[in-house]
């Protein structure tokens, strides 16, 4: 009788933990309702819209905090394979056909955007607003993401006259002219811009 006893109480017991599983509970702790976790999205502290001379949509940048400095993420599309410019410009202005700000006389694209940010505190390769080259593959499809110290996002939107992303129609050798092939170094407009070419496309930083 006493076995039979004990039998009934090891099975109620073994019920007991049965009916505790089913109400959501396991060896490892509770199982119902699980809930998703929540997805890690960072809101970009600002962003440029890029567009060429003829109004087309080529890409976009964001800015994002970061602990060590501003991260800057391009997305192109529908460009011709290889590298291209890309820097800050030191006034939010994205005008097609436009004269510059310190020389009306000169009139080109997007040359209302000025130069490039920082420009007047060191030679190119050292402005605040210079960045790696954006490179474009045979699909017509760029990325890029670069980390700076350079700026922050709350800089680029406090500034008075704004600032622009832009992307050049060439390559950027920031200023590195080796001197061998100019033994008095790089001239102005080298230091200035690198040589990355005229303006193709600019978007206002927001």
């Amino acid at each position: 009788m006493r076995k039979l006893q004990h039998r009934m109480g090891i099975s109620a017991a073994a019920l007991l933990f049965l009916t505790g599983c089913a109400a959501g509970e396991s060896e490892t702790g509770p199982t119902a309702d699980p809930q998703p976790p929540e997805a890690d999205v960072t809101e970009p502290a600002a962003t440029a819209t890029l567009n060429t001379v003829e109004g087309d949509e080529v890409g976009t940048v964001t800015f994002f905090e970061a602990d060590e400095g501003t991260e800057v993420r391009v997305d192109a599309e529908g460009l011709e394979p290889g590298f291209y410019g890309f820097h800050i410009h030191g006034t939010g202005l994205c005008e097609p056909d436009s004269a510059a700000p310190d020389d009306p006389e000169n009139t080109g694209a997007f040359l209302s955007a000025g130069g490039h940010l920082g420009v007047d505190e060191a030679d190119h390769g050292a402005h605040a607003g210079d960045l790696p080259s954006l490179y474009v593959t045979e699909s017509g499809q760029g990325s890029l993401m670069a980390l700076t110290d350079g700026f922050t996002p709350s800089e680029l939107l406090a500034a008075e006259d704004g600032n622009a992303a832009m992307i050049h129609e060439d390559s950027d050798n920031f200023a590195n002219i080796p001197e061998r092939y100019s033994p008095d170094g790089p001239d102005q407009a080298t230091l200035d811009t690198g040589d990355a070419g005229a303006r193709l496309a600019c978007g206002v930083v927001e």
